[in-house]
């Protein structure tokens, strides 16, 4: 079952550090098979009050996903990020295609 790597980014004071990030992950998500799937996208708001950037990396399953976050590579760079930004990050476990919305209630 895939994994995304979900982040919704509040703010983002693009500079010097953002830029090296930019750079540099890629190469951090090659060895665990992740690749951006969303990436700050203009959204269409449809319903709410939508402000910053989401971006969504997909990896094959949880254990990639846990693993790119926790890689040294990957660690070496987040500060790049989270110094110069504002959001939320989250893992999340995608369904399978034949998911329905009554899945979820037992």
């Amino acid at each position: 079952m895939s994994t995304y790597v979900v982040a919704h980014l509040h703010t983002v004071e693009l500079g010097a550090d953002i830029t090296r990030y930019l750079e540099r992950i890629d190469a951090t998500l090659a060895p665990f098979h992740g690749q951006f799937l969303v990436h700050g996208a203009p959204p269409e708001v449809l319903e709410g009050d939508w402000r910053g950037d989401l971006i969504v990396v997909a990896f094959p399953d949880r254990q990639l996903a846990s693993a790119w976050y926790a890689s040294a590579a990957y660690q070496n760079i987040i500060r790049l990020r989270t110094d110069n930004s504002e959001g939320d990050v989250i893992l999340v476990d995608g369904v399978s295609p034949e998911h329905r919305a009554t899945d979820i209630l037992g």
